[in-house]
């Protein structure tokens, strides 16, 4: 059976917040997406230790902090490196893949141009992590 997953959304990109709300619904999923607009939203968020996540979906190209300075951040706190990362970006680097999964990422997704295709690799992401068994806090 699946859960339905509590998600924060890390993406400085208002039509990409939009497009999962959008995809989100569409598959009829019953996910909590939480959104944070950059990454010093998502510290904020996640700081009080409440209410945690059980996923991040995490965009690499953000201002002042970048994804893998906020990966590097959230590894780094024994209370939050639990929680499975997955990196949705547009960003095909190899650079950048090989050093998110060296801190410790649990998924790279690149976005795809087609909606058809997003749709799609979000559903395969949410599915496969809402049946596997995720440590509370």
């Amino acid at each position: 059976m699946k859960n339905s997953l509590k998600v924060l959304l890390i993406e400085d990109n208002m039509i990409e917040i939009m497009k999962m709300n959008r995809t989100v619904s569409l598959l009829e999923a019953k996910h909590e997406i939480t959104e944070a607009k950059n990454a010093e939203e998502a510290l904020a968020i996640l700081e009080t230790k409440e209410n945690l996540p059980d996923i991040i979906l995490l965009d690499l190209n953000m201002p002042k902090i970048n994804g893998i300075e906020f990966l590097s951040i959230l590894k780094k706190d024994a209370d939050l490196r639990h929680i499975p990362t997955i990196i949705l970006t547009t960003s095909d680097n190899r650079k950048d893949i090989l050093e998110c999964y060296r801190i410790g990422i649990s998924g790279y997704i690149l976005k795809p141009l087609k909606y058809e295709d997003y749709v799609s690799k979000i559903e395969i992401a949410l599915s496969y992590w809402s049946i596997n068994e995720l440590k509370s806090a």
